[in-house]
């Protein structure tokens, strides 16, 4: 893992980069699995990942923050607690009663589709979208298309790790994206 230049000098960056499990060929063969559940096994580390969020976050007029299933789950409810926002998860198909609309998404290894509930984001709130990781831009393209389809301002994108090397953050279409570290 490397650490983002501006942030490096933050202990806290290190604590959350070192407790991250690389685990090689899963899903499939070739994938490098950047796997978070040891980061949430360090009680420190998983504090100090919300926290730097809610540091960056806290005062920035957002009134929405969007988790991406299932690992944006983890981290948007703290965060949106903390900083006053509603917090609204986005789904796979067939997860959410009632009405939803849907986007469709492709990804480093298939296609998938997220749902979000119809009227869960009024027209002009300010929206976060947070998930794990960004790979090559896909999920984090979908979950904008929803929340905009419904008339949110998607603000910025929040990952804990980055994927520099499948082009994710230039899939966004300019939209800002904050992470914590990048993987190598």
């Amino acid at each position: 893992m490397a650490v983002c230049e501006d942030k490096e000098q933050d202990p806290r960056i290190r604590r959350i980069a070192s407790s991250i499990r690389v685990v090689p060929d899963f899903p499939k063969k070739g994938i490098m699995f950047q796997d978070i559940t040891t980061l949430l096994l360090d009680p420190k580390a998983f504090k100090d990942t919300a926290d730097l969020f809610v540091e960056r976050y806290t005062g920035k007029g957002i009134s929405v923050v969007a988790g991406v299933e299932a690992r944006g789950f983890i981290f948007g409810p703290p965060i949106a607690l903390a900083i006053g926002a509603k917090f609204i998860p986005l789904r796979k198909p067939r997860k959410l009663p009632g009405e939803v609309i849907s986007e469709n998404y492709v990804l480093e290894y298939g296609t998938d589709c997220l749902q979000m509930h119809v009227g869960a984001v009024q027209p002009g709130e300010s929206a976060l979208v947070v998930d794990d990781l960004i790979a090559t831009g896909g999920t984090l393209c979908a979950a904008i298309s929803l929340l905009e389809r419904a008339g949110a301002e998607v603000v910025e994108c929040a990952c804990v790790i980055e994927l520099p090397e499948l082009k994710g953050r230039e899939k966004l279409n300019g939209k800002p994206l904050y992470i914590l570290m990048e993987s190598h």
